[in-house]
């Protein structure tokens, strides 16, 4: 059976990382995340949860203590957020390395300068080669099946990587929404006990981050690359499993109204919704627009997003982060070289949207339409457009 219960979404993150029976958590505290760690905290505080929580001095510290504990055997999360997720960074590389299946909540949040609290994508695009699979959710109730999830995915001894769940800061980690949470009973049946298949035991001796002369990295290197590609396949089978029991089913490139459209939208993370709004709004109104919403950013789902698109013609992709001095934003970087070579791909156009924890309201979509529309018609004077930049 199921309730359903209206929660913070942070906090229903607390309450999927309780009734996966974590048992090993170190976090420190940092603007939006903070109310996952903290209620964990006070779960474990309480005795609700049996786990260890580690207070530690910095988020380099907690993705270290992190690492020690995965490797003893125990089931391992925390959280960051922005410039915790940037002081992470060195260590995220070893993580995914070492093939240890911690999962980690980033409440994406701009990074500094200028100082920004508010909701963009720059921190995890930032970290986007760190190894990890990496997915985006839209809604609270998407926040708390994929945190679940994401333990069954990263424990799979086919997968054996960190998994990291990207939710956008404040807009929705600090807002209230309706969810439905199943009974412990169902989430024990759908994620058994972890037992590991290396660990660090003083009666069996492994070692774990060798040294590695240059006759043997680029081989361990395309052996990382393949166990994440090939993650691939056991994340749907996760994710198939759960919509079985739950009713609640999940693709890496989920579509909107994309039947017969000629020009498709491409978001990721909660404005995927407000963008929704503004597709209605254009139907009603008789033009062909549909939307494509990119769940899984690594593994990268190219054949995915090419079924997705069919035979539209204009593709819109709205990033929420820059590549500072480059000539593509890093979602548009991804989606061009999906349609590298192909023949008959859709024209692109690029928008970055919501920096710093700029509104984008469903009119906003509806002038990014407009304008992509008009430029399509003419040789594009920009390799992207910075929406709504003042003065």
């Amino acid at each position: 059976m199921a309730h359903r219960v209206g929660m913070e979404v942070s906090i229903a993150i607390s309450h999927a990382v309780q009734m996966c029976r974590a048992e090993a958590i170190a976090a420190y505290p940092i603007t939006p995340q903070t109310h996952i760690v903290e209620h964990l905290s006070s779960m474990v505080a309480n005795g609700e949860l049996d786990a260890e929580f580690v207070n530690v001095e910095s988020e380099h510290s907690a993705i270290s203590t992190c690492i020690g504990m995965s490797a003893t055997g125990a089931r391992t999360y925390t959280a960051t957020s922005s410039q915790g997720l940037a002081l992470m960074n060195e260590i995220l590389y070893i993580v995914s390395a070492l093939r240890l299946p911690i999962v980690m909540t980033v409440a994406n949040r701009a990074l500094s300068g200028p100082l920004s609290i508010w909701n963009d994508h720059s921190d995890i695009m930032g970290a986007r080669d760190i190894g990890w699979i990496q997915i985006f959710v839209e809604n609270g109730q998407e926040a708390f099946d994929h945190s679940v999830m994401a333990f069954k995915i990263a424990e799979n001894h086919q997968v054996l990587m960190p998994t990291i769940i990207n939710l956008d800061g404040f807009i929705l980690s600090h807002v209230v929404e309706a969810m439905e949470f199943p009974d412990q009973e169902l989430v024990d049946k759908f994620l058994p006990s972890y037992h590991p298949r290396f660990q660090l035991d003083p009666d069996n001796p492994v070692t774990m981050g060798a040294f590695a002369m240059p006759e043997v990295y680029t081989e361990v290197k395309m052996g990382h690359q393949m166990a994440l590609t090939g993650a691939y396949e056991h994340i749907l089978k996760v994710w198939k499993e759960w919509g079985d029991l739950t009713g609640r089913r999940y693709q890496p490139v989920e579509k909107y109204r994309t039947e017969g459209a000629k020009i498709l939208l491409l978001t990721m993370g909660c404005l995927s919704e407000v963008a929704e709004v503004a597709v209605d709004e254009m139907r009603e109104a008789g033009l062909e627009v549909g939307l494509l919403k990119l769940r899984m950013w690594r593994p990268f789902p190219f054949a995915d997003l090419r079924n997705a698109v069919g035979s539209a013609k204009l593709l819109i992709v709205c990033d929420r982060a820059l590549s500072l001095g480059g000539a593509a934003p890093p979602v548009l970087a991804e989606v061009r070289s999906a349609f590298y070579a192909m023949r008959g791909r859709p024209q692109t156009a690029s928008f970055v949207i919501g920096l710093g924890g700029r509104d984008v309201t469903p009119g906003d979509f509806k002038n990014i339409v407009a304008q992509a529309q008009e430029e399509a018609q003419h040789k594009p004077t920009q390799e992207y457009h910075i929406f709504g930049v003042r003065g």
